[in-house]
């Protein structure tokens, strides 16, 4: 080779090695520092490279329509705030568009730890811009639902993450959650990476177009999914306090020892049935048996399904006064899940002498499921609701310590019973039982 050329060589290779460093420390640099929002975006998008898995960390049910929102909330950002069960490396959110006729435009979405428990404002250093393959804005037609791409964020156990969408246009009815017992937040403009909570003034009691939350875990074994009614949801508990039922089972399995690192899933919809649908088109308060796929089977890394249903088809109007009905609908429901692989661990009904739909003749309806159920030819395992919260001396109602006063959905103290009830050994993975 000769010599002016062997030179030239030489020169090209030094510039690749250059620029090669370059390539490295700028990445570096966007991994662990800076400010610059669009750069927050760029790093976040890429997928964590070391082992681990995706598992849900928090979810909710879309339930209905949410009234008087034709136009949705244009020109508004939407600060959704909630709580993860475990945490992890990386992040991403699911936002649906299930109850509107018209396709749904998101321009900006975020995600950031809050700076306190139910704040709008963000903790420093973790606003990230959210991207959908790889762009700042999605389209979700009707009756669909987006995934965003990961962004790299270290989530906590039990943390309050801010979840902001906005969108610029008209978008038709807001798919919501109307009884999140959460306090979020809303913006006029474009607020969406705001850091600081001072523009969220308006407050709301819903979860609108946020129905999952993903999370990057080296440690989580998966997570267990639960389908219920009010009593899942929650309906009665502290506000912002995290005291449904679900939250105390997320807590044991955080804490005791040798408990599986499950992630938690609360698919509790208030008035829910196994067998009936609402009345609207789209279903509002879709039956159990009909989101089943939607709300249980689809969401990321379940390995086990708890079902709290039933009292729904006995108290509402029209009564379904035919246990073999309900008892024949719960077994479809775990007949689902055995297509997959899940074992099911199904809840016996709650009493509710006292309340106002109480009938002696519907009571013993709730008498017969929960007979049929303990028999053990239902679910694969059973955890004992009723047990659990009625009073010994008078089983047809609630204890009194756990009632929260209307006679069918349990207190603060109620839910925490509730959780000690299950034997966190049944959410292991085992062979589906022979039903």
């Amino acid at each position: 080779m000769p010599r002016r050329t062997g030179y030239a060589v030489l020169a090209a290779l030094a510039a690749v090695v250059i620029l090669v460093s370059t390539a490295i420390f700028i990445g570096l640099r966007g991994d662990h520092g800076g400010t610059d929002s669009h750069a927050q975006g760029a790093r976040g998008s890429a997928a964590p490279a070391s082992a681990g898995a995706w598992v849900g960390t928090w979810s909710t049910s879309a339930a209905a329509a949410e009234p008087r929102t034709l136009r949705g909330f244009s020109g508004m950002s939407i600060r959704n705030v909630v709580h993860t069960s475990i945490g992890g490396s990386s992040a991403r959110i699911q936002l649906s568009n299930f109850y509107s006729s018209q396709p749904l435009t998101i321009t900006h979405a975020s995600l950031a730890l809050a700076a306190a428990p139910s704040n709008p404002t963000a903790a420093a250093g973790t606003m990230r811009r959210l991207t959908f393959n790889n762009r700042a804005w999605v389209t979700i037609p009707p009756g669909k639902a987006a995934t965003s791409d990961p962004v790299r964020l270290a989530v906590p156990d039990a943390a309050d993450l801010l979840v902001t969408t906005y969108s610029p246009q008209a978008s038709g009815s807001v798919t919501y959650h109307p009884h999140a017992r959460q306090t979020s937040y809303l913006a006029r403009g474009d607020r969406t990476e705001d850091t600081a909570g001072a523009a969220y003034t308006e407050q709301s009691p819903y979860w609108r177009y946020l129905t999952g939350v993903d999370v990057w875990s080296k440690e989580a074994e998966g997570a267990v999914a639960v389908l219920g009614d009010s009593i899942t949801d929650g309906i009665t508990s502290t506000a912002g306090a995290n005291h449904r039922w679900t939250d105390f089972l997320a807590e044991r399995l955080r804490s005791e020892p040798g408990a599986p690192r499950f992630g938690v899933l609360n698919q509790g919809i208030s008035g829910n049935r196994v067998l009936s649908d609402g009345t609207q088109f789209p279903p509002n308060n879709p039956s159990g048996l009909s989101r089943f796929d939607r709300d249980v089977l689809s969401r990321t890394g379940v390995k086990a399904v708890v079902i709290e249903l039933g009292v729904n088809d006995i108290l509402r109007i029209p009564h379904q006064t035919d246990p073999d009905r309900i008892v024949g609908g719960l077994k479809r429901l775990t007949e689902q899940a055995h297509t997959r692989g899940l074992r099911v661990i199904g809840a016996t009904l709650t009493p509710f002498y006292g309340h106002r739909g109480y009938t002696p003749r519907l009571d013993a309806v709730r008498e017969q499921v929960n007979a049929r159920i303990r028999a053990g030819k239902v679910f694969d395992e059973v955890v004992d609701f009723d047990k659990a919260l009625r009073d010994p001396l008078s089983p047809l109602r609630l204890r009194p310590a756990y009632d929260s006063g209307d006679h069918l959905h349990p207190s603060d103290q109620g839910y925490r019973a509730m959780a000690r009830a299950l034997d966190l050994d049944h959410l292991r993975g085992r062979a589906a039982a022979e039903l």
